[in-house]
Order: structure tokens, then C-alpha cells, then sequence
């Protein structure tokens, strides 16, 4: 007899088809898909694509007769308890900013468009430009990354783009000219200069909230405060810094205009930059996963499940990625999985498409290391979610720390120092900075790391410095002889643009059992970065 589907009134988006309790394994397991909670078939000739949208309901405390006998309702009250219990836990992490820090954010990006619209105008008149272009003249500040999409914490910083016309250029009047009166300002400080990255930007603090500013010109002459940057008249011949620099806002607006339902995307992308973090799969300077990275992921579930519960979408989501078969693309564009795109050309182990555009990929530093670390993650959420009638499970121990010491018996120390706390800041970035080169040059060697992003300390040493503890994933011979030639290639490639007589690197091995204390610790928040 033909099974009908019964529409539960909860916003959770499950379907239950009667008949469900005939189909079960030799061991007495019932295969579910969990948008709709159907059995599927366990035929072994069913292609992977369809597999990788199964979830297995398994309880070892659970006969198969009980099973037969379960009421849907169950399963759906399960689902909305595990939703529930996650919006719990965000709050309780706090996630989600006050009213209060809302309000001084606004503030902040406000008063920084008012100082931009002045800055233009001085510029202009710089330039000689006519009154009549002088008066109607004008730039902007676009807010793009965890801010744009309404997913930051209340540490974030807030990344912003200097849009401006055609005239201001990057090198004299971003650089010199509006350095100049940000720093002016009695509510800026801590200002610095960025000119090496990949994205030049200003850094600094407005009110005590951090801003990154880089900046971007358009063939205009007006720059309209909310200007439409999707609008293809205002990208046309752009230069190449300024297109790199527009890539992220882009990126942003393409997200929330593809995903189905905004509020379970952000909720969605709030735990997974929590879990991320905390497992320690965060942060692409150490070759893991960006905030972009998870905003693509996060919106590629939540557009193929539509009218799913925030529980089902985290489930799918590792169960999606714990049996994605890299390096194909994960592709969201124009709600579409597109295919067709030449993967060689991304040179990335885990490339993930921008979905501003078929040909621009996130930047992933992601190596060998990382990517196994990646994807070990994935199946251990997977792992830890797909049973619904797991009578032990918490989200808090899907992200509890990874606990560091207990994982690796042998770590590698990378020892920063430098004269004081300033130079010391700067050489920390620098490094920072450089590290996927460092692990790419260990990987040569057979070397595999796993990079913990924590910054230590050094008490024992009188000098300013930084600690990183990286755990070694496998054991290689005369290690520390091998660690001495790297440590001086690495100091090279460091010279290049900086003065390194400021800053000290050291490498060398250390046991678990000499780790300090704060280092074996499984309080893996203490030193975080703020989410960004």
C-alpha cells in the first residue's frame, strides 16, 4: 500500500510517511532521511550523492520491536528538544551581542561614514577637482564578514570597506590622507597600516570596537551610500586590489539573497564558528577553516534543505562534508549546484566557490595537515549527531576543546620574542602570517602537524614573547636535527620585507609531559580570538 506523507504543524519542515517500521537492517537499525524521516532503502547499489543524505537512528538500548512500535511524534518532539537546546547553548555562550553593544557598533561604522564623506571632499579639492564634482562627490563604508551577515559575538571585529570614486588613491590619500584624520580622532587608536596583505587595510579601534578598513575604488564620481555592488555598472574596469577588496561584501550579499531562511542560516553559522573554534579547525592563517569557508558551507545546506529545523540542518551539514568527496568543489551559485569547473585550477585541497562569481574560490591556506585534521572534525560530528535517540547527547560535547595534550604525545614549539610588547605584536603578525609556509616546509620533510592556533606564554623567560604548541602527527626520525634546518629556511623567507633583527623564532620538541600547565589545560577558550 502506497504511503502518504503527514505534514507536522512545526516549522521544523520533517515529514512522517507511515510504514516506516519496515525496513530495517541485520542488525536491527532503521535507515531515516532526516529532512523527512523516511526509511531508504539499505540496496548497496544506491549511488553515494543519494547515501550521504541518509542518517542512521541507532540506539543499542533500543530493541527493533520498540522501534516498530515508536510513535512519529517522538522523533519530532526530539528534533524540536535538540533545536531548542541549541539556541539554549548559543545564548549561553554568549553568541548573540546586547542591545547595547548593537548600538555602539552602529555607532561606530555611522560616525566612520561621516569621517569618509569628509575625507572625499578633501581629497577632491586636493585634486582640483570643479566645485560642482567637489559638491556632489562622495564615498561610503560597507560592512561585510560575521557583521554583514548578522552573525558576529560581542568581541567580533567589524569588517568594513572604504568604497570611494576614481580619483582617491590608495597609496597617498587611503593611506596618508585618511590615516591622517583617523588618527586624529579622539575615539580612534591603535591605528596601523596593513600595505603587505593580500587585501591592504587599515586596523584600528573606533569607541573600543575593531574595525578592518580596506579599501576599494570605483569609475564613478558619486558613490551612493548604499551603493549596489552587485550592480555590474559599478564594477566595470576595476583594478585588481579593488575587485579583491569588493570580493568579500559580494560574497555576503549573494549569501543572504540565495539562502532560503536568514534566521536558521545565522543560527546555523553561529554553532559552527563556535565548534569550529573550539575543536580547533578556525582560523586560515593556520591553514584551517575561515569565516567565509563556513558562510559557503552553512548556505549550500540551508538552500538544499529549505524547510528543515536548525537540529536537522547541523546534522546534515556534518553528514554532508564527513562523505564529501574532495577536492570537488562545493559550489553555490544562483541556487544551483553548478559543475563544469576545472578544480585543478583552485591548487586547493578543500576548494569552496565564492558565490559571487563560477570562478572565485574562498583563499584557503589548507594543507595536507590541516585537511585531514578538517576532515576528521567532519565525521566526528557526523558521528556524534546522526543517532536521534541518543540518550547522551549535548551539543556542548559536539564542540567541547580539543584536548590538545591528550591527542599528542610529541609537540613542536615555535618561540617568538622580541624587545618589547610593540615589536613583539608586530613579528607575532609577521609570522602569523607566514605560518602555512611553515607547515608546507614540514610536510616536505614528512613532518605532519597539527597547528593549535592558542598563543602561550613563556613565564620563565624575562623577554616579550609568544608560544605556539603544534602536535605532531606522526613521529619522524632525527626530528631535531631536520627542525634546524627548517628553523633557518623559514627565518629567510621571513626577511623578505621585514627587518627581523627585531623578532627571534626558535624550534624545537616538546613532550606532552613537559607542556606548562596552561598548555594541558582543556580550557581551550582562554586565549581564543575574538570571532570574526
Amino acid at each position: 500500500m502506497e504511503a502518504h506523507a503527514h505534514h507536522h504543524p512545526i516549522q521544523s519542515g520533517i515529514v512522517f510517511l507511515p510504514g516506516m517500521h519496515s525496513q530495517f537492517d541485520y542488525a536491527g537499525n532503521v535507515n531515516w532521511d532526516i529532512r523527512f524521516l523516511r526509511p531508504l532503502s539499505t540496496d548497496s547499489s544506491v549511488p553515494p550523492a543519494a547515501a550521504a543524505s541518509r542518517v542512521m537512528i541507532r540506539n543499542p538500548n533500543l530493541p527493533a520491536h520498540a522501534l516498530c512500535s515508536l510513535n512519529p511524534a517522538v522523533l519530532i518532539n526530539v528534533d524540536e528538544e535538540r533545536s531548542m537546546s541549541l539556541h539554549r547553548l548559543m545564548a549561553d555562550e554568549g553568541l548573540v551581542p546586547s542591545p547595547a553593544e548593537e548600538s555602539r557598533r552602529k555607532f561606530a561604522i555611522r560616525k566612520l561614514k561621516q569621517i569618509v564623506s569628509s575625507w572625499i571632499k578633501k581629497v577632491a579639492q586636493i585634486h582640483g577637482l570643479p566645485k560642482h564634482q567637489i559638491s556632489v562627490t562622495s564615498a561610503t563604508v560597507l560592512t561585510y564578514g560575521s557583521y554583514g551577515l548578522g552573525v558576529h559575538s560581542p568581541e567580533s571585529d567589524i569588517d568594513a570597506l572604504c568604497v570611494a570614486p576614481f580619483f582617491a588613491s590608495m597609496a597617498e590619500d587611503f593611506f596618508v590622507c585618511l590615516h591622517g584624520m583617523l588618527r586624529e580622532r579622539p575615539e580612534v587608536s591603535d591605528i596601523h597600516c596593513i600595505k603587505g596583505a593580500k587585501v591592504p587595510l587599515m586596523r584600528f579601534k573606533f569607541d573600543g570596537v575593531s574595525i578592518d578598513l580596506p579599501y576599494a575604488r570605483l569609475k564613478v564620481l558619486y558613490v551612493p551610500e548604499h551603493v549596489d555592488i552587485l550592480n555590474p555598472f559599478f564594477l566595470r574596469s576595476i583594478d585588481g586590489t579593488s575587485w579583491k577588496s569588493l570580493s568579500g561584501v559580494r560574497a555576503n550579499k549573494h549569501i543572504l539573497q540565495l539562502v532560503p531562511n536568514v534566521e536558521n542560516f545565522q543560527s546555523v553559522l553561529r554553532f559552527l564558528k563556535l565548534w569550529a573554534k573550539r575543536r580547533g579547525v578556525y582560523g586560515t592563517l593556520f591553514g584551517y577553516l575561515g569565516g567565509v569557508h563556513l558562510a559557503v558551507l552553512a548556505a549550500f545546506i540551508c538552500q538544499r534543505h529549505p524547510d528543515t529545523s536548525l537540529n536537522a540542518l547541523i546534522m546534515q551539514f556534518f553528514q554532508t562534508f564527513a562523505f564529501w568527496p574532495w577536492p570537488e568543489p562545493v559550489m553555490v551559485y544562483g541556487g544551483k549546484l553548478t559543475t563544469g569547473t576545472d578544480v585543478t585550477k583552485t591548487r586547493s585541497l578543500m576548494p569552496i566557490q565564492l558565490p559571487s562569481s563560477p570562478h572565485e574560490f574562498c583563499h584557503s591556506n589548507i594543507t595536507k595537515s590541516t585537511f585531514y585534521r578538517i576532515r576528521s572534525e567532519f565525521q566526528r560530528g557526523h558521528n556524534m549527531t546522526w543517532d536521534l535517540l541518543n540518550p547522551d547527547f549535548h551539543w556542548d560535547s559536539i564542540a567541547a576543546p580539543f584536548p590538545y595534550s591528550k591527542e599528542y604525545s610529541l609537540f613542536a614549539k615555535i618561540y617568538l620574542s622580541s624587545r618589547n610588547k610593540d615589536d613583539l605584536e608586530h613579528w607575532v603578525g609577521w609570522v602569523k602570517s607566514r605560518l602555512c609556509g611553515l607547515l608546507l616546509m614540514l610536510e616536505e620533510i614528512q613532518v605532519f602537524c597539527d597547528p593549535n592556533p592558542i598563543e602561550y606564554h613563556d613565564a620563565e623567560k624575562n623577554e616579550s614573547n609568544v608560544v605556539f604548541y603544534w602536535g605532531l602527527i606522526n613521529e619522524v626520525e632525527n626530528i631535531i636535527d631536520k627542525l634546524q634546518g627548517i628553523e633557518e629556511e623559514f627565518m629567510n623567507n621571513l626577511s623578505t620585507c621585514y627587518d627581523v633583527s627585531h623578532g627571534k623564532m626558535e624550534l624545537s620538541i616538546r613532550l606532552a609531559s613537559e607542556l606548562p600547565n596552561d598548555a594541558v589545560s582543556d580550557d581551550y577558550t582562554r586565549s581564543l580570538p575574538a570571532y570574526s
